[in-house]
Formats: structure tokens, C-alpha cells, sequence
């Protein structure tokens, strides 16, 4: 007898939802690939049938990016993190400095692992103040000889966005993505290279991708281990060694979905749609909040805050009962946190809207 699922939809940063699709693809795919009666996970990834998946997906990818024909895309281990340290042991030699834009968690974290391999400059840091804010660009501190400039475009726990790609001139400009990858429009060639876990908007968490420019396919610094070479993972095509293949795959089926959908354009419009829809309603209530100012807000992760925390727990296991998943915030922000990515519905903002006013016409003025 089949249970009737209730419908959910999951605000939860990362992993994040995926499509429907994709995953009934899945669910279909995963006890015999194309006909082969074995799994997508047990097959080698120097078979035919994979190599033929692995380049579909990298030419999805390009189509999805519009990528310039001097820009590799590497599919790596380790996560967003890993590159943190990667990108200094690939670029920051002896003798040279790198710049970095501290705008929030994930690019802090990106600082502190970078410092540990040679000088760093800090061009901005967001204060610890409210609202929050990206700085002005009259109060960067860029330096024109830096080995490179690093910056999260999007911070997926403080909330904050680049609207605008900043000009580092000839600077190779190198950002971690990963929450707003295929969910906005890039123009590529802004960018020495760029860097997105897959668990956002790209697929599940297990696989990397790295869009980098030709030039920087340099030897590393040389106590680099093998695998964390660039120059290496290009020259072998992501397979010096066995590579996270089932997230492959599930990458795979989510770039075709998003072709399917109208690429990266549409997503882009989809998500700014989404975004508005939800910050028109907190902003107009004397309910909730955010904290983040009107120019920095993220259009895909929406921290928000109740004025009344004593009733947190409350709203959360409410929403959990009406299907709305993982709106906890993050321990280090609090509060309430709606990740728009772009496998989530417009449907699915409307219904956190409709709780989010029920809610808050229940509890007024208690």
C-alpha cells in the first residue's frame, strides 16, 4: 500500500534541493545504468560508457557558463574548502602577496587558510556591525602586484552578495561560488578562475568544479601533493585518480534540467523573482527582519530574524509540520535562514510566506 508523501520543500542551505527529475532519473538509473545491470556507482571511470557521461556533462556545463574556449573546467574531491588551500599552493610563490575581500564566513575561513602559506592583504572586511555591507569600493585596499585576488561572491550564512564582479585589472580574480553557481549570470572572462561545490545548485556534495583560465595552469609551489596540482587535474581530465563519479553523474542530469529549463538566464530571473517576493514580506512586517543591508543581500540564501527569539523554537517546529524543511540558521548567525536555490519552486516561497504571515499573525503581541 503506498503512503500519499505530503509535499516538502527544503530551505536548507547544503545540500540543498535538487529537482524532482533528477532525482526520479536517478532513482531509475541506479540498479542498472543504460541497460548495463549494474549500478552508475559500480561502473570504472575509464569505461567508454563514462567517458562519454563525463564529457556530456563538462560540454552542458560550457554551454550552461557560455565558457571562452581558454577557460578548463576540473571536476575535484574535497569540497569548496579544499581549494581554500589549493589556490595558495598553486599560486602564492615565494616572495609574493595575494589579496583577499573578507565579506564573511567562507571568506575568512578561505584568509585563514591562505595566511598559512605566505603574505596576504585584506582589500575590505564587512564590520561587525548591522546592517551588514559589503564596503564601498573607495575603502578597498587592492594591490596591483598581487599574485591574486580572492573573494566569495556570495556568503551563504551572513547573506551577503557581490552584486557587481569588483575590477582587479590584471590581477587574476579567483572566487568561491559555490552558493550562487548557476544561479546568476557570469560573464567568465571577469575571472582568473572560479570554484563551486556542487551540493547548491549543481548536484550533491562529493564533487568540485573548477573553471580556470589557461594561463594559470602553472607549476605549483613544490611540496604540492600530486592530485592538488591544476596543472596536473587539466592534463589528466579530472582523472589522475577515480573521481567522486556518482556526483558526476548527478551533475550531469542537473545541467541537462537546467538546459531544459532555459539555462542560466532563466534560473537568474527565477531566483531574483523569488528573492524579492520573500524580502517584500519582511520588510514589511514588524514581525521579522534582516539584518543585511538593501545593496549586499543575497538573491539565493535569506537570513531572517523573529524580534522575538523566545519564539524561534516554536516557528521552527511549526514550519516543520507544514513541510517547511531546514529553516534553522546557522549556529554562528541564528534565527531563520530560506535558501532559494534553483531547484526551489516559486511554489514553495509562497508557502514560507503564508506560514511566515500566519505565524506572525498568531503570535503578535504576545
Amino acid at each position: 500500500m503506498n503512503k500519499q508523501t505530503k509535499r516538502v520543500f527544503n530551505f536548507g542551505a547544503g545540500p540543498g534541493v535538487l529537482p524532482t527529475e533528477v532525482l526520479e532519473i536517478a532513482r531509475d538509473d541506479l540498479l542498472s545504468w543504460h541497460g548495463l545491470g549494474y549500478s552508475i556507482m559500480e561502473i570504472g571511470h575509464r569505461t567508454p560508457e563514462f567517458a562519454a557521461m563525463a564529457t556530456n556533462s563538462e560540454n552542458d556545463l560550457k554551454t550552461l557558463l557560455n565558457l571562452p574556449d581558454n577557460y578548463q573546467i576540473i571536476f575535484m574531491q574535497g569540497g569548496a574548502t579544499l581549494q581554500f588551500s589549493m589556490i595558495a599552493m598553486n599560486f602564492l610563490k615565494p616572495g609574493l602577496t595575494a589579496d583577499y575581500f573578507n565579506t564573511g564566513i567562507w571568506s575568512r575561513k578561505a584568509y585563514n587558510e591562505a595566511k598559512r602559506y605566505g603574505q596576504i592583504n585584506v582589500v575590505t572586511e564587512v564590520p561587525d556591525a548591522k546592517p551588514v555591507a559589503i564596503p564601498e569600493k573607495s575603502q578597498w585596499q587592492l594591490d596591483k602586484n598581487a599574485a591574486y585576488a580572492h573573494l566569495c561572491l556570495n556568503e551563504t550564512i551572513d547573506g551577503v552578495e557581490f552584486h557587481d564582479v569588483p575590477d582587479t585589472a590584471e590581477v587574476p580574480l579567483i572566487a568561491d561560488v559555490s552558493s550562487c553557481f548557476l544561479a546568476r549570470e557570469l560573464n567568465i572572462s571577469k575571472f582568473g578562475m572560479i570554484y563551486a561545490g556542487a551540493q547548491k545548485n549543481a548536484g550533491c556534495a562529493g564533487i568540485t568544479m573548477i573553471i580556470i583560465r589557461d594561463d594559470l595552469l602553472v607549476e605549483p609551489i613544490p611540496t604540492t601533493p600530486t592530485l592538488l596540482s591544476y596543472k596536473t587535474q587539466a592534463e589528466n581530465h579530472s582523472m589522475y585518480n577515480t573521481p567522486a563519479m556518482f556526483s558526476w553523474y548527478i551533475s550531469g542530469l542537473v545541467f541537462k534540467w537546467m538546459l531544459q529549463q532555459g539555462g542560466v538566464q532563466a534560473m537568474a530571473e527565477q531566483n531574483r523573482r523569488k528573492a524579492k517576493k520573500l524580502y517584500d514580506f519582511i520588510d514589511q512586517s514588524e514581525f521579522y527582519y534582516n539584518s543585511v543591508d538593501l545593496n549586499s543581500r543575497s538573491n539565493v540564501n535569506i537570513p531572517f530574524l523573529l524580534r522575538d527569539e523566545a519564539l524561534n523554537p516554536a516557528f521552527l517546529k511549526q514550519a516543520d509540520a507544514a513541510g517547511l524543511v531546514n529553516l534553522k540558521g546557522h549556529r554562528l548567525v541564528g534565527g531563520m535562514r530560506a535558501s532559494l536555490y534553483n531547484a526551489m519552486p516559486e511554489t514553495g516561497v509562497d508557502a514560507l510566506i503564508d506560514f511566515m504571515d500566519d505565524f506572525a499573525r498568531k503570535y503578535h503581541g504576545i
